[in-house]
Parts: C-alpha cells; structure tokens; sequence
C-alpha cells in the first residue's frame, strides 16, 4: 500500500481504529453495567451520574459523551431489557392460536422485566414517551415501541392485512399496558403477572377490532 498525502489507509491506522472502537465498546459496557447494578440497587431516583461514573470507574466528562444525562442512562439501560422482553414475547406467542392470549403472551415478558424493580419501568415509561424529542437513545427506545406494536397489530388482522385499525388497536394495547405497569404507583398488584383488568381491556380491544373488521 501507498503510505504518502494521497495514500489509501494502512494496515497501522486499521488498528489503531480498532482499538479505538474497541475501547469505546468496553467504556460503554462498563457504564451501562455501573447504571443497571445502581439503579436496581438503590432505585432510579437516588442514583447520580456521579455514582455511576465512580463504579464504572471513569471521569464524569467521559460519561457524558455516552448519555448526557441520568434519564438517558436508564434509556440505555432499559432499552436493551426492552428489546430482549419483546423478543422472548414474540417467541413465546408463536404458537398461542387465541388471539387475546397471543397478545397476553407478547406482552407478559415485558410485565415481568421491570420486577422487582417497578419504579425503575415506570421512571423508564415516562422517559420514553415524555422525554426529550432529540434524546437519541429515546428514539432508539421508540423504535422498540413500534416493533411491538406491530407484532401486536399482526396478531389483530389475522390472515388479513395490517390496516389502520388494526395498527390504532395495537397502540390502544400498548396504552393500556403502559397504564398497566404504572398500576403500582397507584395500586398494589400481584408482581410479575398481567391484572385482571389488563385482560379484560385488551379483550375489549380485541372483540372491537372484530367486530369492526366484521361490519365491512
């Protein structure tokens, strides 16, 4: 290879990209484990992003160039439980025939991600949906929305197409889910399982889907 002012790229800063990238890939392991071990530890509210960068064992400014804020680390954080839970709900719900129960079972996983840690997924909730538009990680959060959403949305048309209603259902599903997991704020509940009414709202959604899919 040519190494002079107008030379392609050599094998040396290969490497030196590598390692670069590579550090980076570590440094962000360690800060995603030192938020994950505190917020589970102590709770969303009573970490600091100080705490955070002390056990993961770097400078505050170094923290701040992987989430500028407390908010985004728990974005980063619950994102990748959030992608794991509707991944793991969507091989579960593979083989459910009902159509409530498939919906229950693509859901269950996510319920049973935020115990016991419940102020934790309701911190998370409202950061997602309520957080700043340019935060990047909550567009990547967002984008987990929409996958279940429309793993939801499949599950409501059927062997039919995934229309505008069953797309406005699936998001009625996602917004009682998320009144769902903020129930413990409000009220006691047994831990881990979908309530009662969870049910009985997503049966509501359901039986309106069909019957409007029905009247055409």
């Amino acid at each position: 290879m040519k190494f002079d002012s107008g030379s392609e790229v050599g094998p040396v800063d290969d490497r030196a990209s590598g390692r670069r990238e590579r550090g980076k890939a570590e440094k962000h392991a360690r800060i995603a484990q030192a938020a994950r071990e505190l917020f589970a530890e102590q709770g969303y509210e009573a970490v600091t992003t100080q705490q955070v960068a002390d056990r993961a064992d770097i400078a505050i400014g170094t923290l701040f160039r992987y989430a500028s804020t407390k908010a985004e680390l728990l974005l980063m954080v619950r994102n990748e439980e959030f992608a794991a839970a509707v991944a793991e709900g969507e091989a579960e719900s593979v083989d459910v025939d009902d159509p409530v129960q498939r919906v229950l079972a693509l859901i269950a996983p996510v319920i049973r991600s935020g115990r016991p840690s419940d102020e934790n997924l309701v911190a998370y909730q409202r950061e997602l949906l309520f957080g700043p538009a340019d935060a990047p990680y909550r567009g990547a959060g967002l984008a987990i929305v929409a996958r279940l959403e429309e793993l939801i949305a499949g599950v409501l048309a059927g062997d039919g197409p995934v229309d505008e209603d069953a797309t406005a259902a699936a998001r009625a599903v996602f917004a009682v889910l998320h009144m769902e997991i903020a129930a413990p704020v409000v009220r006691p509940r047994t831990a881990g399982v979908a309530s009662d009414a969870l049910r009985r709202q997503i049966e509501l959604v359901v039986a309106g889907h069909r019957a409007r899919r029905g009247n055409r």
